[in-house]
């Protein structure tokens, strides 16, 4: 069995919370099929849901460093990823679906642990929003799907060698496919005519509604997001072996732990110390030395 070196560890408490803000985000991406109509504006409701999710995102974030879980050698860590994510995000993006941020989320998700993967993946995006200009209402959503793609490559089952590289390059696929059925949710419900057959409608049943999204999905993104799946996929597979080490070795060496803590000693007590020294013998015992021949001198 091999061991896995984990950057940010995630105790019961973070668990929980990374638990319901990701119930949440579901719910957000997904509120075009669970919200029944006239009971929240819909115009309201995205806004609203995720001005909460990014408090409980920072406030995870937050509660890991506060308790010790990133010190210093990940923080360092997760903010040169982030900056590299950052840097690549533009080459990439813009042309055919072509991603190019993808495949280090995957790659330091796998090797550092579900809850770094899901820091990288909100400070990746954040990052690039703010060096591009893309910060709006979409950015909430490109955090939280791409804190997605790094959390549950953590999560994905210890294989080493070729199957290893076939697993990742297998989820660096489906991960750009979902990547972007979740992304078109934050825009479907507003971009197209009510009239439309492809429209969002509200009131209509969940399979009826989730048929007229999986159409408008199918026509308009699907060949998009096919770049995203087989760039990432491609990447993977050719740099995947190279970055995996790397990543390794650096966690080897960085040796990523929570500060030491210490305690103070049991104090003994007048009773156990004294049993101690009466079946104790003497360290240094005198030799015997004759006196006679000394007064005798005198």
């Amino acid at each position: 069995m091999t061991t896995v070196n984990v950057a940010v560890r995630v105790p019961a408490r973070a668990v929980l919370a990374i638990t319901m803000a990701s119930f949440l985000g579901f719910v957000a991406f997904l509120w075009p099929f669970v919200v029944a109509p006239g009971t929240v504006g819909s115009t309201q409701t995205p806004p609203l849901m995720f001005g909460v999710l990014l408090l409980l995102v920072l406030a995870v974030i937050f509660a890991e460093i506060a308790d010790g879980r990133i010190d210093a050698k990940a923080l360092a860590m997760l903010g040169v990823l982030s900056a590299i994510n950052a840097a690549l995000r533009p080459l990439g993006a813009g042309t055919a679906g072509i991603e190019t941020v993808f495949f280090i989320l995957v790659l330091a998700g796998r090797v550092f642990g579900p809850g770094f993967g899901f820091a990288l993946g909100c400070t990746s995006l954040f990052a690039s929003a703010l060096l591009t200009g893309g910060v709006g209402p979409w950015m909430p959503y490109q955090m939280f799907g791409c804190a997605w793609v790094g959390m549950f490559a953590g999560l994905l089952p210890r294989l080493r060698g070729r199957a290893e590289i076939v697993l990742l390059a297998a989820y660096a696929a489906v991960s750009g496919y979902f990547f972007g059925f979740m992304l078109n949710l934050s825009f479907w419900p507003f971009s197209l005519d009510p009239t439309s057959s492809i429209a969002y409608q509200p009131g209509l049943p969940v399979l009826e509604q989730l048929h007229r999204y999986l159409t408008f999905f199918t026509i308009t993104s699907l060949g998009w997001d096919t770049g995203r799946a087989v760039t990432t996929a491609i990447l993977v597979t050719l740099a995947g072996p190279a970055v995996l080490g790397a990543f390794r070795r650096a966690a080897r060496r960085a040796h990523f732990r929570a500060a030491s803590t210490f305690t103070a000693a049991a104090v003994p007590s007048s009773a156990s110390l004294g049993a101690v020294f009466a079946d104790s013998e003497p360290l240094v015992q005198a030799p015997d030395r004759p006196t006679h021949g000394l007064l005798r001198d005198r």
